[in-house]
């Protein structure tokens, strides 16, 4: 049996040049990352009790000034929509890993602020793949960052991905399907 690879059966110019290990090479590494990215989900829910969202919520809040920030900062720093942190905000709230307050500045403010409870799952959570990217990122040169981000935007272009809504947290499927449980 003749396996035809997948890039021959395209009618693309210039793929009869492309070399056939690179394009099994490059598909072969989006996989690998793909799996890792599964794979920490799976670590993360297992250890902790948490999605890669809820967690990445929780660092963030962790990181403020008195362990508390509104739900629109949250938005704005993860990348996502008000109403994707009021879910995963929700998530929290309900296992008492953080609290809404009132804010003392604006009575119009609500405020997300971080729990005993919720520093103590962030204490005990797994180092988070999205940590293990950052401090091997920034240990390269500055042309090898921009090198990186460039090739990175060119793959999700190249998937019809580029405009997708994505935060910086590293999980498979939608952000506000993360952490549901049975």
């Amino acid at each position: 049996m003749h396996i035809v690879p997948i890039f021959a059966q395209c009618d693309i110019p210039g793929m009869s040049t492309t070399d056939p290990n690179r394009v099994d090479e490059s598909l072969i590494a989006l996989r690998r990352i793909l799996r890792a990215t599964d794979q920490y989900g799976r670590d993360l829910a297992s250890a902790a009790g948490l999605s890669p969202a809820q967690l990445r919520v929780l660092q963030i809040i962790a990181g403020k000034p008195g362990g508390t920030v509104t739900p629109k900062a949250l938005a704005q720093q993860m990348g996502v929509t008000q109403a994707t942190v009021t879910s995963v905000v929700d998530k929290l709230v309900a296992r008492a890993f953080v609290v809404r307050q009132p804010s003392e500045t604006d009575r119009r403010q609500t405020n997300v602020v971080l729990t005993d409870t919720g520093r103590a799952a962030l204490d005990e959570a797994p180092d988070a793949l999205q940590q293990r990217y950052v401090r091997e990122f920034v240990k390269l040169a500055d042309w090898e960052q921009a090198q990186l981000v460039a090739s990175l935007e060119r793959v999700a272009a190249m998937m019809d991905a580029h405009l997708m809504d994505a935060s910086p947290v590293l999980t498979m499927g939608e952000i506000t399907g993360v952490g549901k449980r049975k």
